[in-house]
């Protein structure tokens, strides 16, 4: 596995292959602590952070946990303690959203209502079902990377990730009948 590969060289003291490997995963980070703190310039500060603690700490991950679980719950622990230093503020800044092949404007258009929707409703969730939604469906973690990742039993998260999917499609519908303003 290429990943293994350069974690190995990387702890072994070869800057090159660090330096690769955190632009291998550089975006990940960044998607996961926007989806955690919900604020662009937030998000840019936790990844940095992120990074810069992978950079320094890349000799104690150990390959009993996957490389992506352990960066993860460093992502995610910056983003708890941003969380808790700062009140968490809503970004209501556009993103870009990028379509691909040739749909018509109109459908462009509702591709965009659509993902801002999604976007503000997984913004209204408790932190703990956020998390979930973001690893799970962001990220493509299965359960039990998941699990291990937030130090959770298995059930707690198909727990947190049952009822985040029901708080999702619940404010998804009041987005619909227009009962939900963000």
């Amino acid at each position: 596995m290429v990943e293994q590969g350069l974690i190995r060289a990387a702890q072994t003291g070869d800057r090159d292959a660090l330096i690769t490997l955190l632009r291998e995963i550089e975006n990940d980070v960044y998607r996961t602590a926007y989806y955690i703190l919900n604020n662009e310039q937030d998000a840019h500060d936790a990844a940095q952070e992120a990074l810069i603690r992978i950079y320094t700490k890349i000799n104690s991950y150990e390959e009993k946990a996957q490389f992506k679980t352990w960066v993860q719950r460093i992502v995610r622990n910056i983003c708890i303690d941003k969380f808790r230093r700062n009140k968490p503020t809503v970004s209501i800044d556009e993103h870009e959203l990028v379509f691909e092949g040739k749909e018509s404007v109109e459908r462009e258009v509702m591709s965009g209502y659509i993902a801002q929707d999604i976007r503000e409703a997984i913004e209204q969730l408790p932190e703990q079902h956020r998390t979930v939604i973001v690893l799970r469906y962001l990220q493509d973690f299965s359960y039990n990377e998941i699990a291990d990742c937030l130090n959770l039993p298995l059930n707690t998260v198909k727990s947190y990730l049952f009822r985040a999917r029901q708080q999702l499609q619940q404010l998804l519908q009041d987005y619909q009948k227009g009962g939900v303003s963000g």
